[in-house]
This record gives C-alpha cells, sequence and structure tokens, in this order.
C-alpha cells in the first residue's frame, strides 16, 4: 500500500528528481510514475546506475523512491553511505552484530537500525544528522530540547 505524498507539490519534486536522474544515465528498473487516480500518488520506484554525478546521488528522494548502489567492499558501502548532506537513518545487515555495530558507528547518521528496518518506537530519539535536522525528539533524550539549563559553578 502507498499513501499520498503530502503537500502535492511533494510528488512534483519526486517525478522532477526521477526524471533528472534518468536524463544523467540512472535506469528506472521499476515505477517511476504517478498513479493514475485521485490524489497525489507516486509508484514505488527503484533507481539504479546512480553515478556520482547523477543529481539523485546526492539528493534525498523523500518518498517511495529507493536509489539502488551495488558496491564490491564495505569501505564502498560506507563512503557511498557517508556521501549525502542527508542523515537520519540508516540500516545494516550482518550475522556478525558486532561487526555490525563497528560499522554503524562510522556512519554518519542519526540513527542506525542493526539487522530491522523501521523499528521506530516512542521509547526511541529520532533525528538526524547534517541537513537532515539535529536535537533529538521524543524519548527521554529528546526532553532535553524543551529544558532551558542553567551551569552554575562554585569556586571552592
Amino acid at each position: 500500500m502507498v499513501g499520498p505524498l503530502v503537500p502535492g507539490i511533494a510528488l512534483e519534486g519526486l517525478l522532477r528528481q526521477i526524471r533528472e536522474a534518468e536524463a544523467a544515465g540512472a535506469r528506472i528498473a521499476f515505477g517511476g510514475s504517478r498513479i493514475d487516480r485521485p490524489g497525489f500518488y507516486l509508484e514505488p520506484t527503484i533507481v539504479t546506475d546512480i553515478t556520482e554525478d547523477n543529481p539523485l546521488y546526492h539528493e534525498e528522494a523523500f518518498g517511495p523512491v529507493l536509489s539502488f548502489h551495488a558496491v564490491d567492499s564495505e569501505e564502498e558501502a560506507i563512503r557511498l553511505a557517508n556521501a549525502t548532506r542527508f542523515g537520519l537513518g540508516s540500516y545494516v545487515f550482518d550475522a556478525d552484530v558486532e561487526h555490525a555495530r563497528q560499522v554503524a558507528g562510522r556512519l554518519e547518521a542519526g540513527m542506525v537500525y542493526i539487522n530491522s528496518c523501521f523499528a521506530d518506537s516512542p521509547r526511541l530519539p529520532f533525528d538526524g544528522v547534517e541537513n537532515c535536522g539535529f536535537g533529538r525528539e521524543p524519548a527521554e533524550i529528546g526532553i532535553g530540547g524543551f529544558l532551558n539549563r542553567k551551569m552554575v559553578k562554585v569556586a571552592q
């Protein structure tokens, strides 16, 4: 099931990103078009063959668009994951959880999930880094953003 994009201008922005990516050499492996129904719906879309000079390589497609990259090494995967100005969430899948933790520590993202997707909860902080926000909400750690703290130090 795919929900509508809100506001409607988001649909036009995603369609523009998809067209520009394709014009720059990317391949639309699946989807890429508006769904023919009332509202602002985009087909789930998979884009491949995205080179570093493609606009989609550096942009966030905030909607049902998956930018698919194949890499040859872990180092290349980490470099690719960190090559964006947006750092909301990342995912690491590995049978070796300790190794996955090490990789997670190298990713520039506000949230990193290991061996799961979309495991958000009101008990977990939510936010990104770089151009994807700053601060954390909700959760206990997020309450600090609503506090006006004062440091008082007494000389001894």
